[in-house]
Protein backbone atom coordinates (compact mmCIF):
# COMPACT_ATOMS: atom_id res chain seq x y z
CA UNK A 1 0.00 0.00 0.00
CA UNK A 2 1.12 3.18 -1.05
CA UNK A 3 -0.03 6.14 1.82
CA UNK A 4 1.15 8.86 -0.82
CA UNK A 5 -1.28 8.35 -3.64
CA UNK A 6 -3.20 11.16 -3.38
CA UNK A 7 -6.24 10.31 -1.78
CA UNK A 8 -7.88 10.05 1.19
CA UNK A 9 -7.48 6.76 2.96
CA UNK A 10 -10.03 3.93 4.17
CA UNK A 11 -10.62 3.23 7.54
CA UNK A 12 -9.12 -0.31 6.44
CA UNK A 13 -5.85 0.86 4.93
CA UNK A 14 -5.48 3.20 8.16
CA UNK A 15 -6.13 0.28 10.71
CA UNK A 16 -3.19 -1.82 8.39
CA UNK A 17 -0.78 1.19 9.19
CA UNK A 18 -1.62 1.46 12.65
CA UNK A 19 -1.53 -1.87 13.25
CA UNK A 20 1.79 -3.01 11.40
CA UNK A 21 3.21 0.43 13.09
CA UNK A 22 2.46 -0.87 16.53
CA UNK A 23 3.73 -4.46 15.91
CA UNK A 24 6.76 -2.46 14.49
CA UNK A 25 7.97 -0.61 17.56
CA UNK A 26 6.74 -3.33 19.67
CA UNK A 27 9.30 -5.59 18.19
CA UNK A 28 12.34 -2.60 18.34
CA UNK A 29 11.48 -2.27 22.50
CA UNK A 30 11.12 -6.17 22.83
CA UNK A 31 15.06 -6.62 24.05
CA UNK A 32 14.97 -3.32 26.25
CA UNK A 33 15.37 -3.33 29.67
CA UNK A 34 12.68 -1.70 32.23
CA UNK A 35 15.48 0.11 33.16
CA UNK A 36 16.96 1.14 30.14
CA UNK A 37 12.86 2.24 28.74
CA UNK A 38 12.55 4.62 32.16
CA UNK A 39 16.52 6.05 31.91
CA UNK A 40 16.37 9.07 30.46
CA UNK A 41 19.70 8.76 27.92
CA UNK A 42 20.08 12.37 26.78
CA UNK A 43 19.29 15.98 28.51
CA UNK A 44 17.16 16.87 25.50
CA UNK A 45 15.27 13.52 25.37
CA UNK A 46 12.61 12.26 27.22
CA UNK A 47 13.09 8.37 28.37
CA UNK A 48 11.50 5.72 26.11
CA UNK A 49 8.22 4.95 28.08
CA UNK A 50 7.65 8.41 28.07
CA UNK A 51 7.73 8.17 24.24
CA UNK A 52 5.95 4.67 23.93
CA UNK A 53 3.53 5.90 26.14
CA UNK A 54 2.58 9.75 24.06
CA UNK A 55 2.22 7.40 21.18
CA UNK A 56 -0.54 5.47 22.56
CA UNK A 57 -2.19 8.65 24.27
CA UNK A 58 -2.63 10.42 21.00
CA UNK A 59 -3.86 7.40 19.42
CA UNK A 60 -6.37 7.15 21.23
CA UNK A 61 -7.43 11.06 21.20
CA UNK A 62 -6.93 11.45 17.16
CA UNK A 63 -8.92 7.57 17.06
CA UNK A 64 -11.04 7.73 19.55
CA UNK A 65 -11.98 11.72 21.06
CA UNK A 66 -11.67 12.90 18.10
CA UNK A 67 -12.84 10.95 15.15
CA UNK A 68 -16.08 11.51 14.11
CA UNK A 69 -16.11 14.76 16.85
CA UNK A 70 -15.74 18.34 17.29
CA UNK A 71 -12.13 17.94 18.88
CA UNK A 72 -9.51 18.57 16.87
CA UNK A 73 -6.51 17.23 18.32
CA UNK A 74 -5.42 19.83 20.65
CA UNK A 75 -6.64 18.26 23.95
CA UNK A 76 -3.87 15.86 23.25
CA UNK A 77 -1.42 17.97 25.04
CA UNK A 78 -2.37 17.48 28.77
CA UNK A 79 -1.00 16.42 31.79
CA UNK A 80 2.25 14.55 31.73
CA UNK A 81 2.15 14.62 27.82
CA UNK A 82 2.46 18.52 27.82
CA UNK A 83 6.13 18.92 26.49
CA UNK A 84 5.69 23.02 27.88
CA UNK A 85 4.38 21.34 31.29
CA UNK A 86 6.88 18.52 31.44
CA UNK A 87 10.16 19.56 29.34
CA UNK A 88 12.48 16.61 28.65
CA UNK A 89 15.21 16.40 31.31
CA UNK A 90 31.59 15.67 1.13
CA UNK A 91 29.26 15.00 4.06
CA UNK A 92 31.25 11.58 4.72
CA UNK A 93 33.24 10.59 7.55
CA UNK A 94 36.44 10.70 6.30
CA UNK A 95 36.41 13.23 4.75
CA UNK A 96 34.68 15.35 8.15
CA UNK A 97 37.76 13.38 9.94
CA UNK A 98 39.79 15.74 8.01
CA UNK A 99 37.88 18.74 8.90
CA UNK A 100 38.55 17.57 12.32
CA UNK A 101 42.72 17.27 11.89
CA UNK A 102 42.78 20.62 10.06
CA UNK A 103 41.86 22.76 13.52
CA UNK A 104 38.74 23.18 11.65
CA UNK A 105 36.81 23.16 15.31
CA UNK A 106 39.26 25.34 16.49
CA UNK A 107 39.14 27.99 13.54
CA UNK A 108 36.75 30.72 14.10
CA UNK A 109 37.03 31.50 10.23
CA UNK A 110 34.86 28.76 9.72
CA UNK A 111 32.02 29.50 12.25
CA UNK A 112 29.21 32.00 12.00
CA UNK A 113 28.68 34.35 15.14
CA UNK A 114 25.95 32.08 16.43
CA UNK A 115 28.01 28.90 15.58
CA UNK A 116 30.99 29.99 17.24
CA UNK A 117 29.53 30.97 20.62
CA UNK A 118 27.70 27.68 20.52
CA UNK A 119 30.82 25.95 20.05
CA UNK A 120 32.74 27.80 22.61
CA UNK A 121 30.36 27.50 24.98
CA UNK A 122 30.19 23.86 24.63
CA UNK A 123 33.21 22.67 24.16
CA UNK A 124 33.00 20.29 21.40
CA UNK A 125 35.69 18.89 19.12
CA UNK A 126 34.03 16.82 16.88
CA UNK A 127 30.39 14.94 15.71
CA UNK A 128 28.45 12.92 18.76
CA UNK A 129 29.84 9.62 19.16
CA UNK A 130 33.24 9.96 17.79
CA UNK A 131 35.77 8.77 20.18
CA UNK A 132 39.90 9.26 19.29
CA UNK A 133 41.84 5.50 18.73
CA UNK A 134 45.03 5.16 17.29
CA UNK A 135 44.22 4.85 14.10
CA UNK A 136 42.33 7.95 14.09
CA UNK A 137 38.94 8.09 15.32
CA UNK A 138 36.13 5.29 16.05
CA UNK A 139 32.22 5.78 15.80
CA UNK A 140 29.63 4.27 18.50
CA UNK A 141 26.73 3.35 16.13
CA UNK A 142 23.20 2.20 18.54
CA UNK A 143 25.36 -0.67 20.02
CA UNK A 144 28.64 -1.35 17.50
CA UNK A 145 31.66 0.38 17.82
CA UNK A 146 33.18 0.93 14.27
CA UNK A 147 36.37 2.42 12.43
CA UNK A 148 34.90 5.87 10.21
CA UNK A 149 33.79 4.74 6.35
CA UNK A 150 35.22 6.87 3.42
CA UNK A 151 31.44 6.45 2.22
CA UNK A 152 29.38 6.88 4.69
CA UNK A 153 27.86 9.99 5.69
CA UNK A 154 28.65 11.40 8.49
CA UNK A 155 25.58 11.76 11.39
CA UNK A 156 24.88 13.66 14.69
CA UNK A 157 26.48 16.52 13.87
CA UNK A 158 24.51 20.18 14.64
CA UNK A 159 23.22 22.52 12.16
CA UNK A 160 26.38 24.64 13.21
CA UNK A 161 28.88 22.02 12.66
CA UNK A 162 27.51 21.30 9.16
CA UNK A 163 27.35 24.60 8.18
CA UNK A 164 31.49 25.28 9.58
CA UNK A 165 32.56 22.55 7.57
CA UNK A 166 30.35 23.48 4.36
CA UNK A 167 32.23 27.04 5.01
CA UNK A 168 35.80 25.14 5.33
CA UNK A 169 34.90 23.24 2.01
CA UNK A 170 33.98 26.42 0.44
CA UNK A 171 30.50 25.30 -0.40
CA UNK A 172 27.63 26.15 1.72
CA UNK A 173 24.11 24.39 3.01
CA UNK A 174 21.04 24.09 0.45
CA UNK A 175 18.29 25.93 1.11
CA UNK A 176 15.06 23.72 1.30
CA UNK A 177 13.98 25.06 -1.76
CA UNK A 178 17.15 23.94 -3.48
CA UNK A 179 17.53 21.04 -1.56
CA UNK A 180 13.37 19.62 -3.01
CA UNK A 181 14.44 20.32 -6.45
CA UNK A 182 17.22 18.74 -6.38
CA UNK A 183 15.76 15.77 -5.20
CA UNK A 184 12.41 15.89 -7.37
CA UNK A 185 12.81 17.50 -10.61
CA UNK A 186 13.60 16.07 -13.91
CA UNK A 187 14.71 18.21 -16.39
CA UNK A 188 14.65 16.07 -18.97
CA UNK A 189 10.02 15.95 -18.67
CA UNK A 190 10.12 19.25 -17.10
CA UNK A 191 8.23 17.10 -14.40
CA UNK A 192 8.47 17.31 -10.18
CA UNK A 193 8.87 13.16 -9.25
CA UNK A 194 6.82 12.29 -5.68
CA UNK A 195 10.68 10.54 -4.67
CA UNK A 196 14.01 10.94 -6.43
CA UNK A 197 13.56 7.76 -8.10
CA UNK A 198 9.84 8.05 -9.24
CA UNK A 199 6.85 7.20 -7.68
CA UNK A 200 7.10 4.02 -6.07
CA UNK A 201 7.09 4.39 -2.32
CA UNK A 202 9.90 4.52 -0.47
CA UNK A 203 11.47 0.65 0.71
CA UNK A 204 14.27 -0.99 1.30
CA UNK A 205 14.44 -1.75 -2.53
CA UNK A 206 15.17 1.79 -2.78
CA UNK A 207 16.35 3.82 -0.13
CA UNK A 208 17.92 3.32 3.87
CA UNK A 209 14.61 3.53 5.87
CA UNK A 210 12.31 1.85 7.76
CA UNK A 211 14.50 0.75 10.90
CA UNK A 212 16.17 -2.01 9.20
CA UNK A 213 19.79 -0.91 9.22
CA UNK A 214 20.67 0.61 12.49
CA UNK A 215 22.77 3.00 11.31
CA UNK A 216 23.71 4.96 7.78
CA UNK A 217 25.18 3.07 4.67
CA UNK A 218 27.86 3.63 2.52
CA UNK A 219 27.29 5.82 -0.54
CA UNK A 220 26.62 2.92 -3.22
CA UNK A 221 23.99 0.78 -1.47
CA UNK A 222 21.21 2.11 -2.91
CA UNK A 223 21.85 2.00 -6.15
CA UNK A 224 18.51 3.28 -7.19
CA UNK A 225 18.18 6.20 -4.88
CA UNK A 226 19.32 8.85 -7.40
CA UNK A 227 17.41 11.99 -8.14
CA UNK A 228 16.81 12.81 -12.19
CA UNK A 229 19.89 15.30 -11.65
CA UNK A 230 22.19 12.62 -9.91
CA UNK A 231 22.44 13.72 -6.84
CA UNK A 232 22.90 10.48 -4.25
CA UNK A 233 20.89 9.42 -1.70
CA UNK A 234 18.41 11.80 -0.57
CA UNK A 235 15.91 9.63 0.92
CA UNK A 236 17.04 8.18 4.03
CA UNK A 237 20.51 7.48 5.69
CA UNK A 238 19.97 11.02 7.63
CA UNK A 239 18.42 13.83 8.15
CA UNK A 240 20.15 16.53 6.30
CA UNK A 241 19.98 20.61 7.30
CA UNK A 242 19.07 23.26 5.37
CA UNK A 243 20.03 26.54 5.49
CA UNK A 244 16.07 27.58 5.74
CA UNK A 245 14.26 28.62 8.75
CA UNK A 246 11.34 26.56 10.09
CA UNK A 247 8.46 29.39 8.16
CA UNK A 248 4.77 28.69 6.99
CA UNK A 249 4.41 28.13 3.78
CA UNK A 250 1.57 30.62 1.89
CA UNK A 251 -1.90 29.55 2.43
CA UNK A 252 -0.61 27.30 5.45
CA UNK A 253 -3.72 25.11 7.50
CA UNK A 254 -2.83 23.59 10.61
CA UNK A 255 -3.70 20.02 10.81
CA UNK A 256 -4.19 18.00 13.04
CA UNK A 257 -3.30 20.23 15.31
CA UNK A 258 -1.94 23.38 16.02
CA UNK A 259 1.18 22.52 18.71
CA UNK A 260 2.65 20.05 16.15
CA UNK A 261 4.48 23.08 13.89
CA UNK A 262 2.53 26.29 14.28
CA UNK A 263 3.93 26.90 17.55
CA UNK A 264 7.40 26.67 15.77
CA UNK A 265 7.51 29.13 13.18
CA UNK A 266 10.41 31.36 13.43
CA UNK A 267 13.85 31.76 13.04
CA UNK A 268 14.80 29.55 16.37
CA UNK A 269 14.71 26.57 13.89
CA UNK A 270 16.47 25.20 11.08
CA UNK A 271 14.76 22.74 8.54
CA UNK A 272 15.97 19.35 7.90
CA UNK A 273 14.99 17.17 4.69
CA UNK A 274 15.18 13.71 3.50
CA UNK A 275 14.30 11.13 6.70
CA UNK A 276 16.89 8.86 8.26
CA UNK A 277 17.77 5.50 8.21
CA UNK A 278 15.23 5.35 11.57
CA UNK A 279 12.55 6.62 9.72
CA UNK A 280 9.50 4.83 8.41
CA UNK A 281 8.84 4.50 5.09
CA UNK A 282 5.46 5.70 4.88
CA UNK A 283 6.50 9.00 6.80
CA UNK A 284 8.62 10.54 4.52
CA UNK A 285 8.88 11.74 1.16
CA UNK A 286 11.05 15.06 -0.97
CA UNK A 287 8.52 17.14 0.33
CA UNK A 288 8.33 16.66 3.94
CA UNK A 289 9.69 19.17 6.53
CA UNK A 290 11.24 18.28 9.23
CA UNK A 291 12.55 20.57 11.59
CA UNK A 292 14.93 21.29 14.87
CA UNK A 293 16.97 23.89 16.85
CA UNK A 294 20.58 24.28 15.15
CA UNK A 295 22.34 23.10 18.45
CA UNK A 296 20.61 19.13 18.20
CA UNK A 297 23.15 16.70 17.44
CA UNK A 298 21.58 13.75 18.76
CA UNK A 299 19.29 13.21 16.21
CA UNK A 300 20.23 11.03 12.95
CA UNK A 301 21.26 14.49 11.11
CA UNK A 302 23.81 15.02 8.59
CA UNK A 303 24.36 17.16 5.47
CA UNK A 304 25.57 17.82 1.99
CA UNK A 305 26.72 20.58 0.17
CA UNK A 306 26.30 22.78 -2.59
CA UNK A 307 28.09 25.46 -4.52
CA UNK A 308 26.93 28.33 -6.09
CA UNK A 309 27.83 29.08 -9.98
Amino acid sequence: MNPHIGRRLDAVEIRHLLEEARARTISLLSSVSEHDLRLQHDPVMSPILWDLGHIAHFEEVWLIESLGGSLNGSEGLRGMYNPVENPRGTRRELAYAEFIAEGGYESREHWSDEGWAWRCESGVQHPENWTPNEEGWEIRIMDRILAIEARRPVCHVCYYEAEAYATFAGKRLPTEFEWEAAATWDPSTVTKRTYPWGEDPPTQAFANVDVLTFGPAPAGTYVQNVSPIGCYGMIGDVWEWTSSDFQPYPGYQTFPYAEYSEVFFGDEYRVLRGGAWATRGAGIRSTFRNWDYPIRRQIFSGFRWVRDV
